[in-house]
C-alpha cells in the first residue's frame, strides 16, 4: 500500500491537479471492486444440509423365498438445505435427490428438485418426507439381514439418508457435485404412542472437487 498511500497523500494536497486527483480515486475504487468480487465470487461456501426433524413408526422386514426381501416401513423427516453464499445463487445441473439407506442398501429414493431448479444465495431450502405405508425391495443379503435383527431386537435403528445432486455456482463455468451422508438412529415408535425426541443432525458433504 506504499505507492497507493503516497498517490492518496497527493491527491488531497494537491486538489488543484484534478486529473491526478482523479486517477487515484480510479485507482482506490478499483481495488475495492476486485476486493468484493473476489469476497463475492472467489471462494465458495458450500450447501447446508441437516435432518431437523425425523420420526419412523413402522420399519418390518420381509423375505420370501427364494430371496426376496423387502422392507415396509414409515419413515417422515424433515430435510433442510441452506446456500450459505451471501452472492453466489445454485442451479441444479442435474436432479437433487435424497435416498434412503439400510446397512448401505438403498431402498427409496426421492426427487426434492428438478434439473433447472435454483436455489437463491442466502436461501433455505425446507423439503418434507413422508411416504406412508411404503414396502419397498431391498437386497440386503445375509449380512444385511442380520443387522435388521440386531436392531428390531433394540427398537432403534440406524438409517441413512442421503443426498445426491449436481449444481452450477453463479458466474462459475465448474459443475460440482453435491454429495451428503446423514446417518440417522432412530426409536422405532408405533402409531397411537407419543413421538419419541429427535435431536438436530447436520450431515457430512463428501470433500469437494478440485475445482469446487
Amino acid at each position: 500500500m506504499g505507492k497507493l498511500g503516497e498517490c492518496w497523500d497527493d491527491c488531497c494536497y494537491k486538489w488543484d491537479e484534478w486529473k491526478y486527483c482523479l486517477l487515484c480515486v480510479g485507482i482506490v475504487a478499483a481495488v475495492i471492486l476486485f476486493a468484493v468480487l473476489l469476497a463475492a465470487f472467489g471462494f465458495v461456501r458450500h450447501l447446508d444440509v441437516s435432518v431437523d426433524d425425523a420420526s419412523l413408526t413402522r420399519f418390518e422386514l420381509a423375505t420370501t423365498p427364494p430371496a426376496l426381501t423387502s422392507l415396509s416401513y414409515n419413515l417422515s423427516l424433515t430435510l433442510v438445505i441452506r446456500n450459505p453464499n451471501w452472492a453466489m445463487g445454485l442451479k441444479n445441473t442435474k436432479p437433487l435427490e435424497a435416498q434412503y439407506k439400510f446397512d448401505d442398501q438403498a431402498f427409496d429414493r426421492f426427487q426434492l428438485a428438478d434439473k433447472g431448479a435454483k436455489h437463491p444465495r442466502g436461501k433455505t431450502r425446507v423439503y418434507h418426507l413422508s411416504p406412508a405405508g411404503t414396502t419397498r425391495a431391498v437386497m440386503l443379503g445375509n449380512a444385511g439381514e442380520a443387522e435388521f435383527r440386531k436392531e428390531n431386537a433394540t427398537g432403534v435403528f440406524e438409517v441413512e439418508v442421503a443426498v445426491v445432486g449436481e449444481v452450477r455456482y453463479t458466474a462459475r463455468y465448474t459443475k460440482c457435485k453435491v454429495e451428503a451422508s446423514c446417518p440417522l438412529k432412530l426409536q422405532l415408535a408405533p402409531p397411537g404412542t407419543t413421538a419419541v425426541v429427535f435431536q438436530k443432525v447436520k450431515c457430512k458433504l463428501t470433500k469437494p472437487e478440485k475445482n469446487c
